[in-house]
Order: C-alpha cells, then structure tokens, then sequence
C-alpha cells in the first residue's frame, strides 16, 4: 500500500541557511502541494521557526548528547558534526523504517555536505537522495562512497537568494518531489505484486573478466535470477558488500577480487579491508576467484608512483595503466583471501573458491602481456593452504577465466549452492 502522505525529508543547518532552506521548502510544495516537506535541523546553534519539525535540541537527544546549551557551545566543531551526524541519522532511520519520508534532500558547502551526506548513506539503496553543494564539481567520492546520493553543483555558494542559486534550487526542488512520489509508487507496485520475486546474484566484473562474466551473467539470467554486476573499482565492491549486508542478495559470484591487489599494493581501486566479508558474515553461498589479481590499477602513465616506474606496466586505455603483480604480492593476495574466508565464514559449507589455472584475466593468458605462470601459482597455493583444514572447498580447473565453459560451470555450481542454502534476500 503507498503511504497515505509522501514526504521530504530536509536535512540542513538552519542555524546558517534558514532562508535558502526555506525556499527549498516552498519549491517543493510548488512542485506539489499534496507533499509534505519535513525540516530537521543540524545547526550548531538553536533556529526558531514554525517550519522546522525536527528542533536541533531533538537531533541532539537522538545522538545521546546529554549537555545543556553552555556544554554544547564548548564542543570542538568537528566533535559536534559526529554529534548531529548521529542523532539526524538515528531519525532518519526512524523515519524511513516506518514509512514517513519517500526522499531526502540536503544544502550545503563542505560542513552542510558532510552531515547531509552522512545521514544518508545510512539509508537503504534506492532510497532517493539528493544534495546541492558548493563542493559536488570536485571529488564526491568521500560523500557518495558506495551509495545512491545524487549530487548537485550549486554553481554560486549557499549564502543568500539569487538568480543562479534559486534556479539551482528550483531544479533541485522538482527533482526530489518527483524521486520522492517515484519511490512510493514503485512501493506500492511491489507491495501489491503477486508473482515470485526473483532471487538476487551479485558478480564482479572488470574489463579483463567480462566475457567469462557475460556468460555466467547470462546462465543465471536463464535460470531465472535477478543479476546485478558490480564493476570491481573500489566502489563497485564496496557496493557489493553493502548489498550483501543488506539482505538484498541469495547469493554471490566473486568472479573479479582485483580490489584486493590495490589495497595490498596501493592501487586507485582498493575496496578497503572489509572487501569480502560480507557474504561470509552473513552466512550467503558464495563462490569467490582470483580476476585480475594479476593487476593493480593506476591512472594515466604519469601518475603511476615513482617506485613502481620499472616495474610491468601495461596501459589499458589513457586513463587507466596497470601493473602486473609480483610473485610475491600474489602469495599474499593468496593467504588474504583464505584468511577472510576463514575468519568471517559462519557457513563455510556454502563458500568455494574456483581457481582458473590457464589464466586470472584477459592479458595473463599464455602469450599476453601479464602471463606469469610463478606468480599465478604463489597464488594458487597461498589460497591452498591457507583454507587446509576447514571445509571451505578449492575447486582447480584446467580453463582460463573468460572461457564460457568455465562460466557456465561456476555459474551453475552457484545455483546449487543457493538451492542448498536457502537463505537470501526476502
């Protein structure tokens, strides 16, 4: 059933933008009148005005905070932007879960962004977001991270009503009222529907894996699951994981684990030290290889670090080289992997790791530019015996990994994987 009343959320330091927040306001209504547009405020300083329905003194219970306003004054800045970051989250939270807001919309520089932002990341994927922002024509990876938020340049900064930023403002207004009735109609589809939903599968794809990728893709697809792939770039895994925490998922073909060789080497596409947990905290069926670990990701030619200028470097396209990792690296991409399996599987029965013996990417087969069969197999052994003795399985084949045979016999041990499973995404 949609919501009785769809609703905005606003998040913003009224302390400081009072007016431009409520012309925001006013755009919405505009927009639609039926809407109704929630204020919660995240200033520093208390703002009285009959339009904010979330107080800052609300915010602050939310976070716990216990002081009175003299302790509030004598907080350092950036301990009170974790303070409002937390207490507007736990209400956004609130909001959500009990179906009273359909989007949520922030203002802001770089103080307005950071809370805007924070808040929402702790709300669910598809879950509409949106944020004009004196900061959103640099880089916003630190804002986005691994979520949905839609960022706007507001051109001119926050700082009193004009041409540029009003219509930046009205843009934004009519954005997030049509995301926000968008939301509830796509709800109240779902919640009405009678037929099975299919079961989610995420897969790990990079340009070297996306041929075997397409054919597992497609076998699944014909099996009748929802695939959803994630593009191993930092972000993509960090996605992934995220989803997986979610319940969203039945299951996962980490076919592409490349994050892992930049977080060891310190490449521009590290997922960070969480990247394949998720799954196996969760208990999920999961079949986990080793693409493109023979790479660790860089930018143009010249921003590769000065260190590396002798190494096997390879350039994909302009903007992107490659280089080839080590022996050594690899043995200890190797026991990276069967460390996390093993420390974070509570299913181990359900997690596999498939080893492509003729090659891990599109340029480490024989006769390509990273073939290199010692450091191919440091890794293959490291993952051997770093998962001796548990019963999380070692699956060696004689294919490279882009090769639809190996595709579609990855693919369909996923699928009884999950059948023995059962568990997954509702």
């Amino acid at each position: 059933m949609a919501p009785s009343q769809i609703s905005v959320a606003v998040v913003g330091t009224f302390d400081t933008k009072l007016e431009e927040f409520l012309y925001l306001r006013s755009q919405i209504l505009q927009n639609d009148p039926s809407l109704d547009v929630i204020l919660i405020d995240t200033g520093r300083s208390v703002t009285e005005h009959e339009a904010i329905n979330i107080r800052q003194n609300d915010v602050l219970k939310a976070s716990g905070f216990e002081g009175d306003e003299n302790a509030l004054r004598s907080v350092p800045r950036a301990e009170l932007v974790k303070t409002m970051i937390n207490g507007a989250s736990v209400i956004a939270r609130q909001l959500e879960g009990r179906g009273e807001i359909q989007a949520v919309i922030g203002l802001g520089g770089s103080c307005g962004t950071t809370i805007a932002s924070a808040v929402m990341r702790e709300l669910p994927v598809t879950f509409p977001k949106l944020i004009v922002s004196t900061v959103a024509s640099s880089d916003t990876s630190s804002y986005v991270a691994e979520t949905d938020i839609t960022m706007m340049y507001s051109v001119v900064d926050i700082a009193g009503l004009n041409e540029v930023l009003k219509a930046v403002v009205d843009n934004a207004a009519a954005a997030i009222a049509a995301m926000a009735k968008a939301y509830a109609k796509r709800h109240e589809a779902s919640n009405s529907r009678t037929s099975v939903t299919k079961k989610g599968v995420g897969i790990t794809m990079f340009g070297v894996t996306t041929k075997g990728v397409d054919a597992a893709r497609r076998w699944l697809e014909r099996r009748g699951f929802e695939v959803y792939v994630f593009h191993a770039t930092g972000a993509g895994g960090r996605a992934m994981e995220r989803l997986l925490r979610e319940g969203r998922l039945h299951g996962v073909l980490d076919l592409t684990t490349t994050e892992l060789a930049d977080e060891l080497v310190g490449g521009v596409f590290s997922a960070g030290e969480n990247r394949l947990t998720a799954a196996a905290k969760v208990g999920l069926p999961q079949i986990v290889s080793v693409g493109a670990l023979d790479m660790v990701n860089f930018g143009p030619r010249d921003t590769v670090p000065k260190e590396f200028q002798g190494r096997k470097l390879y350039e994909h396209n302009p903007s992107v080289t490659l280089m080839r990792t080590t022996e050594q690296e690899c043995q200890e991409l190797g026991r990276r992997i069967a460390q996390r399996l093993r420390d974070n599987c509570i299913e181990p029965d359900l997690a596999e790791v498939w080893l492509p013996l003729r090659g891990i990417s599109a340029i480490a087969v024989e006769g390509q530019a990273f073939h290199d069969k010692k450091a191919d197999e440091a890794l293959f052994t490291a993952i051997k015996r770093g998962l001796e003795g548990s019963t999380i399985r070692v699956i060696e084949v004689d294919s490279a990994i882009n090769d639809v045979d190996w595709s579609e016999k990855v693919a369909r041990r996923l699928d009884e994987l999950i059948e023995k499973g059962g568990k997954g995404a509702p």
